[in-house]
């Protein structure tokens, strides 16, 4: 048992890089344990493993006296003196009091301790170890999955990948590798926890470092982005190089960086962005390739109206309202999509109009306005080539047809006076 022991705590040392010296402490610690309940209260009991050996043994202080009358705290004169050849009464002597079968009680509770300090001790190395580590991408393995939530195999560790990180159009297999961005170290009920994320607009950020040169060295800036993981994610980029064009170093030569991208986000579109300190200039390249008719921006409530054709408000606006909803995010401004509706005028609307400019000619009232356009006078030029026997002719006007005339030719008159007058100004 003691050989198969020592080679136990030399497995965890190699593998989770535990100390064996800590974990000797653990399992004396459990020893101690065992031998209270297989020796019992014995005085200042402490129990040794030999790391060399293996050999487990219970230790206890006992008072020399000339009679016995507690076996777990005294011993007798004659067994102290095998022990100590000058031994007296009342001196304190460590004896060794391992009991017979000792092993196998102290190796069922050192491999419960074991397993315990085990657990927390590696929890604790995952805190040591991956707290500077957030903000990394990793690649693990699929462990198990327990209600929606994915275990990921690191190797030494193992981390969390919850399910309000997953992409909810991403399916994993126990035994597929994928790579996940560390978004944090968490102290949960069971000790620390590593966090990770396919969600996060982080982790497209990271892709680009780790894809796009021209982002890892600084020369192209990420001024933003907005995502919705799984179905799109917009990206604004800048630069002060002019010789440099931050979109075409983004996508790449015939595209192959932002493919490559693309492909670990299992096909989810990415629209790479020019981002500009002029708010319509950004927002029109947001909304691209929509073709905008008008924009109005209120600086104070950070709103921006825009107009398009109705032709262009289903791709302005995008697939259940994405494509808007994205670009405000990324421009962290209000966008209002109308379309821009060009007014037909109906027919009684018409009517309306022509009553109300014939009854605007002083002498011509309302109502007779009405009849001249309803007997096909709709307007003063055509009402003045008509004889007055025609308007003496409509029951609605009658005697009032030479007043109506007259009061046609007057205007007439006015207006071709106001416009020669303007003429020779």
């Amino acid at each position: 048992m003691n050989a198969d022991f020592l080679a136990v705590l030399e497995f965890w040392e190699r593998e989770k890089g535990i100390s064996k010296d800590v974990l000797v402490a653990a399992v004396q610690e459990a020893l101690l344990s065992a031998a209270k309940k297989a020796v019992g209260p014995a005085r200042e009991l402490r129990c040794v493993i030999d790391p060399k050996s293996g050999d487990i043994k219970a230790f206890a202080k006992l008072v020399v006296a000339e009679k016995v009358l507690s076996k777990h705290d005294q011993i007798s004169v004659f067994d102290a003196r095998r022990v100590k050849a000058d031994a007296i009464a009342g001196e304190e002597l460590e004896i060794e009091v391992t009991p017979a079968g000792f092993g196998r009680i102290a190796s069922q509770y050192a491999k419960q301790s074991l397993m315990q300090h085990i657990r927390r001790a590696e929890k604790q190395l995952i805190f040591t170890e991956f707290k500077d580590r957030v903000g990394e991408i990793i690649s693990g393995t699929v462990r198990r999955f327990e209600r929606s939530d994915v275990h990921i195999d690191l190797g030494k560790y193992e981390a969390l990948l919850p399910n309000r990180e997953r992409v909810p159009t991403e399916e994993y297999q126990v035994g597929e590798r994928i790579r996940c961005y560390v978004k944090a170290v968490e102290n949960g009920p069971h000790g620390p926890e590593i966090i990770l994320s396919r969600a996060d607009p982080q982790f497209v950020i990271k892709l680009f470092l780790l894809e796009v040169s021209e982002i890892n060295d600084g020369t192209i800036e990420i001024k933003g982005i907005a995502r919705e993981p799984g179905f799109r994610t917009k990206l604004a980029v800048y630069t002060r190089d002019e010789k440099v064009d931050p979109v075409g170093a983004c996508v790449g030569l015939r595209g192959q960086r932002v493919k490559n991208i693309v492909r670990e986000l299992n096909n989810e579109k990415v629209d790479i962005i020019r981002w500009s300190s002029n708010i319509r200039e950004f927002v029109t390249n947001a909304l691209a390739p929509a073709k905008l008719k008008s924009m109005e921006v209120d600086e104070v409530r950070r709103r921006v109206r825009i107009l398009v054709g109705d032709d262009q408000l289903s791709l302005a606006i995008g697939k259940r309202g994405q494509n808007a909803r994205l670009s405000a995010r990324l421009t962290g401004w209000q966008v209002d999509i109308e379309a821009e509706h060009v007014a037909v005028m109906g027919f009684e609307e018409k009517i309306a109009q022509l009553v109300k400019a014939l009854a605007g000619i002083p002498g011509i009232s309302e109502e007779h306005a009405g009849a001249l356009v309803q007997h096909g006078l709709t307007s003063l030029e055509v009402l003045l080539q008509a004889e007055v026997s025609d308007l003496a002719e409509m029951p609605e006007i009658g005697d009032k047809a030479e007043s109506i005339m007259e009061a046609a030719k007057i205007e007439a008159a006015r207006r071709s006076f106001n416009i020669g007058e303007t003429s020779i100004a």
